[in-house]
């Protein structure tokens, strides 16, 4: 199958739904729940049941994910009696592919009719309360390589996904958190659930002492390499710019990070952060992480 090319260009509507078009001929499953899966979270598909499995290799124009703790497949299945799509292992900026072809699943989420998009991550806490361990309620982000002008939605704009400039204020479902908030602390979870503002760098290098200083002014929380962009044009998918037109379809967003190292802010700290430790961090909370997201789905 032909896969999509880090150098490539744009995508238009054709080639997302001509792969949207080749997954329903292929399942039965029509998922209202789409969930990425971060660095070592892939765990979260074991739990689906009558499940159908595609490797990111066959699927056209799909990219293919690189990166240790992703194991590049997307399964269809269904948890607690909803029918969802996972994927184990997202793709980022910095493997080379274009920001466009990063957030390539989310339309294709969109043209299968998921209406709630769930992304996870693992993160390093920049806030000085948090623990290794913790989950972030992601409630807010910072988008620093749109600030470069890397930003999934530049170039041509497609009506036919949402408008040309979409809102970004309410990016994070507030009815999905209020209801995480209170799945967790069902579970006894509220001990260790935090709620804050994610930043996104490019990567792949982890930040510096001094960025690490500059992202804390800034009032992020917790900082990644991922995200981001999945959620931007999840946000812009389903905007309308005429009340004539389609009604609203608008994809909710919850994101979830699990804090998997605290940052470095001390020149004479020896600590480092590495790729290794997050991956053990990240099999340490699995589980919980797991119970808390199959909890919340059985309530959508």
């Amino acid at each position: 199958m032909e896969a999509a090319n880090p150098s490539s260009s744009q995508c238009s509507y054709e080639d997302y739904k001509e792969t949207a078009d080749w997954l329903l001929n292929r399942t039965k499953q029509r998922p209202k729940v789409a969930i990425i899966c971060g660095s070592g979270l892939g765990g979260l598909a074991d739990l689906l049941e009558e499940k159908t499995v595609f490797k990111y290799e066959d699927i056209p124009r799909f990219p293919t994910s690189t990166v240790q703790g992703h194991a590049g497949q997307l399964v269809f299945g269904k948890l607690n009696g909803c029918e969802c799509v996972c994927m184990q292992g997202r793709f980022h900026f910095y493997e080379g592919y274009n920001i466009q072809t990063v957030t390539y699943p989310v339309r294709v989420f969109y043209l299968l009719g998921v209406s709630t998009l769930i992304v996870t991550n693992a993160a390093g806490g920049l806030n000085d309360t948090y623990s290794v361990g913790d989950i972030m309620l992601i409630k807010d982000h910072i988008n620093m390589p749109g600030f470069a002008g890397q930003n999934p939605l530049c170039g041509h704009n497609d009506e036919r996904f949402g408008v040309r400039f979409p809102c970004m204020s309410d990016a994070y479902d507030r009815d999905l958190r209020a209801l995480t908030r209170k799945t967790a602390k069902e579970l006894g979870y509220d001990s260790f659930l935090q709620e804050g503002v994610y930043c996104m760098l490019a990567g792949p290098t982890y930040e510096t002492i001094a960025e690490c200083k500059l992202l804390q002014r800034l009032g992020a929380d917790a900082v990644g390499m991922s995200t981001v962009p999945e959620v931007v044009v999840a946000r812009h998918c389903g905007t309308r710019a005429q009340e004539d037109v389609a009604p609203d379809r608008r994809l909710r967003v919850l994101g979830l990070s699990l804090i998997t190292n605290k940052v470095v802010t001390d020149y004479e700290s020896n600590e480092k952060a590495n790729h290794t430790e997050v991956l053990k961090t990240t099999e340490r909370r699995t589980q919980e992480l797991q119970n808390l997201v199959s909890r919340l789905i059985a309530k959508l």
